[in-house]
């Protein structure tokens, strides 16, 4: 497809990460012009990075390599466990999937443009 999946997470000064509004499936030259618009020091992680090696060119950030390419359940937990305490969870039955590229898979079904 061409397309990388992309966030930026920062952590706050509780160790707790944020970001989950910047999540999307961009094109790389979007990735490009995002990255313009950061600044400091950058963790890498997933695949994206090996399949476009040459995307943080020139972007005058700092990157470094986190060394996670798939990401892990226990990856989630202090998250988890932060909304946990901030009673943002729901219960199990009420739970469902968030999918980036739900309106693009949406809208190019039959009928359904």
């Amino acid at each position: 497809m061409g397309e990388v999946y992309w966030a930026e997470y920062q952590r706050d000064e509780n160790g707790i990460w944020h970001g989950e509004e910047t999540e999307a499936v961009l094109k790389p030259e979007l990735v490009h012009e995002r990255m313009q618009q950061l600044s400091g020091e950058w963790v890498t992680v997933g695949t994206g990075w090996q399949a476009w090696p040459d995307l943080g060119k020139e972007s005058g950030l700092v990157l470094l390599d986190g060394e996670v390419l798939l990401p892990a359940a226990e990856d989630m937990l202090p998250i988890a466990c932060q909304m946990f305490a901030e009673g943002k969870t729901v219960a199990v039955e009420h739970a469902e999937p968030v999918y980036l590229r739900n309106n693009v898979a949406w809208k190019k079904l039959p009928g359904k443009e």
